[in-house]
């Protein structure tokens, strides 16, 4: 039975190069950004950050400019499969309703669960927040979420590309959207 009390935003930070993967390396999860949004309230409660260590590639110095992640900070995080079982344990994301900004880390979930073997720890029940907010708003094309806090004058809080802040930004443009709606304003 699907719990509707909370929604989950997830947003990932992954390996990521500047031009190609190196040979043999791929895109992997090295950040679990999460924010909950309480329906009832409909605002952000809590944020939370999963370090999770690749076992197919290294932290680029790209990379590193882009999310502040080092390689060493990532070695001391959790395994994929231990991340994808506390999403479940702690947050419950087979039960609850999901979101992200984009299809990228719904995607990026699915790839590397069908490539290491790992049970997919979300529901179906996913709300993708740029698409959400392009048909509301009625805007000629989606926008990045900067531009998304910026159109609805919400402040960016925190560092841009790492998970944890952009989870926290995201779940405030979803609580946005949300109240809107109910003020009849959306």
């Amino acid at each position: 039975m699907p719990k509707l009390d909370r929604i989950v935003v997830i947003d990932i930070e992954a390996t990521c190069w500047r031009k190609r993967s190196p040979p043999g390396e791929h895109h992997e999860i090295i950040e679990v950004g999460i924010a909950t949004v309480d329906l009832t309230l409909g605002k952000p409660l809590e944020k939370d950050s999963i370090l999770v260590k690749p076992t197919l590639s290294k932290v680029s110095e790209f990379c590193t400019q882009l999310t502040t992640l080092t390689q060493e900070q990532v070695d001391t995080g959790v395994s994929f499969r231990e991340a994808c079982d506390r999403l479940q344990s702690e947050y419950h994301t087979h039960k609850r309703v999901w979101a992200s900004y984009g299809n990228y880390d719904r995607t990026q979930f699915e790839k590397q669960c069908e490539m290491l073997e790992v049970p997919y720890p979300f529901s179906t029940r996913h709300i993708n927040i740029k698409t959400l907010l392009t048909v509301l708003h009625g805007l000629p094309k989606e926008v990045g979420m900067a531009q998304a806090l910026d159109l609805l004058n919400l402040p960016l809080i925190g560092t841009h590309h790492r998970g944890i802040d952009d989870a926290w930004n995201i779940a405030h443009i979803l609580a946005h959207l949300m109240a809107a709606y109910r003020n009849g304003n959306g």
